[in-house]
């Protein structure tokens, strides 16, 4: 999966929280200091391009909608991260975050408990 830069994965949270779009709509709730409407119209079309985005025609305008769930997002970029730094290896990423984040006992526990019910 294409990682996103930093601006479309903003553009991307506000589809995903409030669905279906217009970019005139996403730039009245886009925070101050607000970019150009055509700055803006740029990056979606490119989040479209990118396969991330796509659009119904309404008269002479488009209303574009989400493609990609946050989530699958998310699970893209970490099979990404496991692949590029952790060779594939799902246990060396936890060892990882075991050994620099101080995962709780709990915490990896709850973990066991995820992968033994996806093994069901």
């Amino acid at each position: 999966m294409q990682r996103l830069t930093a601006r479309e994965e903003e553009i991307m949270e506000v589809f995903w929280s409030h669905g279906e779009m217009f970019v005139k709509d996403i730039l009245k709730i886009h925070p101050e200091p607000k970019p150009h409407f055509n700055t803006l119209s740029t990056i979606v079309r490119g989040l479209e391009e990118k396969g991330f985005l796509s659009h119904h025609s309404l008269g002479n305008t488009y209303q574009y909608y989400a493609l990609i769930s946050a989530e699958e997002y998310s699970s893209g970029c970490l099979k990404g991260v496991v692949s590029k730094y952790f060779k594939n290896s799902a246990l060396s990423a936890v060892s990882t975050l075991v050994k620099e984040e101080d995962i709780s006992v709990e915490d990896l526990k709850k973990l066991i408990n995820l992968v033994e019910q996806q093994k069901k």
